[in-house]
């Protein structure tokens, strides 16, 4: 699980779920947190009971835990072949990890397939392939504000626990810092939660009460009031459709081909002002053939809005570009080395898949 800054009403900070960032949340998207249908019966404790017991019994076969030299987190089994889906950050810089069942047996050598870091997504394979039960991954496009959800993972190295909660709200847009063995990923319509994450969730399954995984714990948030204590009851997970496309086209081909995401074609970072406070971003290197070189934007330029809306930081850059689409054309408010400001128009790229 990841710490990340959240910039809703009270400053929040989010956090990774593998033992593991800080990032920031921008609002759900317009529509996006269409409430649920009230149901026609009130369901009984014990009906609520024995559903719960019943996605957990079948569920729980579905989720390993993944240790590293470095830490431990979550996986999901996707096929029969032995592949499983995870976080970036879960796996880190790690190429050979070990795999254990949530339900107990013999730890089993695992090797990463691929990652792909800016989605903080990745795909690592077992070749011992003996009990592995793939989950039953669901729509997640079909979900609805006040689903009840349960998250299964291994939270503080506690091997197949689960909590239980809400989807709290959709099309929610998270950033996490880029830090050593962090991915500094952009996550494109989360899923916010009340059901617990902590330390050790990253990487395992948000599920509804059908069993079918709608989304994969990532980040929860922690109260910088409370010297880093949880923020409880706020966590965000990458939307099934998301993590099953990108798995599907790293077993098929090997890395990401499409990754459905645009792209500016620039490294930068986040350009300190006098005041303290971030006051754009610096463009480090821009990528040949890019939107960015045949605007003319250059290294030095500092980027401080698109299309009217501020870029103060990375985060807000990417957060930004995560609702547009390749070969939409942009405006790009750019301060020169020369300190004049111009204004250039770019046509966004596809974020490569590494």
């Amino acid at each position: 699980m990841r710490k990340i800054v959240a910039g809703i009403a009270a400053a929040v900070l989010l956090t990774g779920c593998a033992s593991g960032v800080p990032a920031s949340i921008a609002s759900p998207s317009p529509g996006a947190t269409t409430p649920a249908a009230t149901p026609s019966a009130t369901v009984s404790r014990h009906e609520l009971e024995a559903a719960y017991e019943q996605v957990i019994h079948d569920v729980l076969p579905s989720i390993v835990q993944i240790t590293t030299k470095v830490g431990l987190g979550s996986g999901i089994v996707y096929d029969t072949k032995g592949h499983i889906i995870t976080n970036a950050h879960v796996v880190g810089e790690a190429t050979r990890m070990t795999v254990t069942l949530a339900t107990g047996g013999t730890e089993r050598e695992a090797k990463l397939v691929k990652s792909f870091a800016p989605g903080d997504l990745a795909v690592i394979k077992v070749d011992d392939t003996k009990g592995l039960t793939p989950a039953r991954f669901g729509d997640s496009a079909k979900l609805r504000v006040g689903q009840v959800v349960l998250a299964m993972g291994n939270p503080l190295g506690l091997s197949g626990s689960v909590t239980n909660g809400i989807v709290s709200a959709l099309g929610r847009t998270v950033s996490e810092p880029e830090e050593p063995g962090s991915p500094g990923a952009t996550i494109a319509n989360a899923i916010q939660t009340s059901a617990a994450i902590n330390p050790g969730n990253s990487g395992g399954a948000l599920v509804d009460l059908a069993g079918q995984v709608i989304g994969i714990p990532t980040l929860s948030a922690v109260d910088p009031n409370l010297s880093g204590g949880a923020a409880n009851g706020i966590g965000f997970a990458i939307p099934s459709n998301t993590a099953t496309d990108i798995a599907e086209q790293i077993v098929r081909d090997g890395k990401v081909t499409n990754t459905h995401r645009a792209a500016l074609g620039i490294r930068g970072s986040t350009i300190v002002g006098r005041t303290g406070n971030p006051a754009g971003v610096g463009v480090i290197s821009v990528e040949a053939g890019s939107g960015a070189k045949k605007a003319g934007i250059k290294p030095g330029d500092v980027i401080l809005s698109i299309d009217g809306q501020e870029t103060r930081t990375m985060a807000q850059l990417s957060e930004y570009l995560t609702t547009r689409k390749p070969g939409q054309q942009v405006k790009v408010e750019v301060l020169l080395p020369s300190g004049d400001t111009e204004t250039v128009t770019a046509t966004l790229g596809e974020l490569p898949g590494e």
